[in-house]
């Protein structure tokens, strides 16, 4: 497959980006020039891409801190934009065409919560016109793309924060500070299971006309070309391979950012997967059912997902276990919990199986009883609504700082990249071993080529002049 990166360009970078009416500003955006352009009030003025589910709780975020305002709004799904304007008020500009949002001068960043498939392109769009990116997760749709990604934000000199939250969530650091200082030892082995059930799956309408009120064009942007169908619109986009990486780059990329975050994680080193949707009964395409065994150099990840059943206890949303070797820590979005393990003689351990042994094995001998490895913990503090706020928070004092932020481009791009090897796995049936020094796929060229995607027209030309 054809790397973007290297195609041909008949359009010089200036003459396009006149075209499509999209400006530049790669110039190092200073504390300074942040108060020049914010003005007197110092409000970072804030756009909108994009204003659905998560989009929604975004613009909640930014419209209610005092050092931001929502100034406009960008959806190619027109009543989404009207509801926007409703939240926040009518001075809040509809921008259909979001080329023309980045073109706005009382824009000064922007929120990215559109398809997986168009985070990508949209930040480096907006970095390359001089805005600040506050992006949604996973960062990207194919690896090489986050790698394009990170060369257009150094450029630019701008400020781009990934929408994984719990980062900025107190008990998440305080989770961090115990882990990395032992609380339960040695880490061996972290666990994230997400289960739930919703047979028989969304159905399968025939495709269709699109509504009169939704630009398909637009929701489509540098994906395949498809006829409309409501199941790949919208919210269901998630489940189509054009647009997103299923449970795996959704769910799982939230907890594999808290591992990756808490450990300084890179790439792993392989990566085994295998499933498929195997029992939804519709036109959907991502795994209902997968499982992921992640190889670090130190421990083990294991994902697991199941849309097809619950499970006797169902895991909250962002659930982790760490296992030790002196304790576990459980921990998610509500909080952290640690549960010792018990100090047992090993030779008590063997001597007492069924009963004990006859003469000749492991015999019992005498130990203390209730000491532990490690100290019970607990912190019940978490609240996922907050979370939002204060990553939002954390976004608008970096951009008036220039400082990185909670959330950086660089770590998250390892995020994205070992999910999207855990679906090249499942979806060629091998192990995928990572080469650190190539930055490719060891020894299997079907699985590197799934490494880069192409662009559609005109949005592959777009591609070419933000790379220069």
């Amino acid at each position: 497959m054809r790397d973007p990166m290297k195609s041909p360009d008949s359009l010089t970078r200036r003459r396009f980006l006149r075209s499509a009416g999209v400006l530049t500003a790669a110039t190092a955006f200073t504390a300074k020039s942040y108060g020049q352009v914010a003005g007197a009030n110092d409000r970072v003025r804030v756009g909108m891409i994009g204003f659905g589910l998560i989009g929604r709780i975004h613009t909640r975020s930014f419209h209610g801190l005092p050092g931001s305002k929502v100034v406009a709004v960008s959806d190619c799904y027109r009543p989404r934009m009207d509801a926007c304007v409703e939240l926040v008020g009518a001075d809040c500009a509809k921008v259909p065409d979001f080329r023309r949002m980045l073109e706005r001068k009382d824009v000064d960043a922007v929120v990215v919560s559109t398809g997986d498939h168009w985070h990508g392109l949209l930040t480096m769009m907006a970095c390359d016109a001089g805005k600040d990116v506050y992006v949604e997760k996973p960062l990207h749709l194919f690896v090489r793309e986050g790698e394009w990604m990170r060369k257009v934000a150094a450029r630019t000199g701008r400020v781009v924060q990934v929408g994984t939250q719990q980062r900025s969530a107190t008990h998440y650091h305080a989770a961090k500070a115990l882990l990395r200082g032992g609380a339960i030892g040695e880490v061996v082995s972290v666990n994230c299971s997400f289960f739930r059930n919703v047979m028989p799956g969304i159905g399968n309408p025939p495709d269709g006309e699109a509504p009169a009120d939704l630009d398909w064009e637009m929701l489509l942007g540098p994906a395949p070309k498809r006829p409309y169908n409501p199941n790949r619109a919208l919210y269901h986009f998630r489940w189509f391979w054009d647009y997103s990486g299923g449970q795996m780059t959704n769910l799982g990329h939230h907890s594999l950012d808290i591992v990756h975050w808490i450990f300084d994680l890179g790439a792993p080193k392989a990566v085994s997967s295998s499933g498929g949707r195997y029992f939804l009964k519709d036109n959907g395409e991502v795994p209902d059912t997968q499982d992921a065994i992640i190889e670090f150099p130190k421990f083990n990840v294991t994902v697991q997902f199941r849309e097809c059943a619950a499970g006797s206890g169902s895991t909250s949303m962002g659930a982790l276990t760490f296992l030790g070797t002196k304790g576990t820590m459980t921990l998610g979005r509500d909080g952290y919990e640690i549960v010792p393990d018990k100090k047992v003689n090993p030779v008590n351990a063997f001597a007492k199986i069924i009963g004990g042994h006859p003469i000749g094995g492991p015999q019992a001998v005498p130990e203390a009883e209730n000491e532990f490895w490690s100290e019970k913990a607990s912190d019940k503090s978490g609240d996922w609504k907050q979370q939002y706020v204060d990553h939002a928070r954390n976004f608008l004092e970096c951009i008036r700082s220039r400082k990185v932020p909670n959330s950086d481009i660089a770590s998250s791009h390892w995020v994205s990249t070992t999910c999207h090897l855990a679906n090249i796995s499942a979806r060629t049936g091998r192990k995928i071993v990572w080469d650190p020094e190539a930055n490719t796929i060891r020894g299997d060229r079907e699985a590197g080529e799934m490494l880069v995607r192409p662009y559609r027209s005109p949005w592959d030309a777009q591609l070419k002049a933000v790379l220069g």
